[in-house]
Formats: C-alpha cells, structure tokens, sequence
C-alpha cells in the first residue's frame, strides 16, 4: 500500500519560514515526479511546486523565488522549503506522487496523495 506522510506544517508569523517533508512508502518514486499542492478555505486545490525524477523543478507564479522544492530520491523523500511567508500562502499542502515519469501541474495528473498538513501563516 503506497502512503505519502507529510510533515513540518504549523503556524508562522509573515516573513518566516517553514519545511514541509513527504515521505513515500509502499514503492518507490525515485523515476517519477513529485509535487506539493495546496488548497485554502473555499477554494480549489492549486498546483505550488513539482519536481522531476532528475530534479527539475517547476513552481507556481505566486511562489516563485521564495519556495524551493527538493528531493531524496534514496529517501523517497520530496521536500517544499517556504521563506518569505504570506498570509495568502495560510492552506492546507498535499504532497502528490504521479506513477507516470513527465511533470504535470494539474491535479489529475497525480496518482498518489498525502493527507495534507496545515500550514498557517498571521499577519
């Protein structure tokens, strides 16, 4: 049974910083992408940052220069460093795996999810 285990989310003043960590169990993911999504209340699941097998990455505009996603493929561990926090970045973030090898930044793309970790962020 393949799970992904998200961690490190919590409650952080704007302008701080937080490490979201996902580990993968159950197969590997070392050739194939990862992601992080996130989805804030009453509103759609929206892509933020993926990462292919190789480590190229792809982030959302309203992410770009301040989150970093990264990976351990010995781990089958994906991982979302956030600096500069908003109070817009305050949402729920689910780590995705997708059992096809080309990145995707749709959320249908993903085969495998988290259960998500919460992440909020005070003005």
């Amino acid at each position: 049974q393949v799970q992904l285990v998200e961690s490190g989310g919590g409650l952080v003043q704007a302008g701080g910083s937080l490490r979201l960590s996902c580990a993968a169990s159950g197969r590997t993911f070392s050739r194939n992408p990862m992601a992080w999504f996130r989805q804030a209340t009453g509103k759609e699941r929206e892509f933020v940052a993926a990462i292919s097998w190789s480590g190229s990455t792809y982030y959302a505009d309203s992410v770009k220069g301040r989150f970093t996603i990264s990976r351990d493929n010995a781990k089958n561990t994906v991982y979302l460093q956030m600096n500069s926090l908003k109070p817009e970045d305050t949402a729920v973030y689910y780590c995705a795996a997708a059992a096809s090898v080309v990145v995707y930044t749709t959320v249908r793309s993903y085969d495998y999810w988290g259960q998500g970790t919460q992440v909020t962020v005070s003005s």
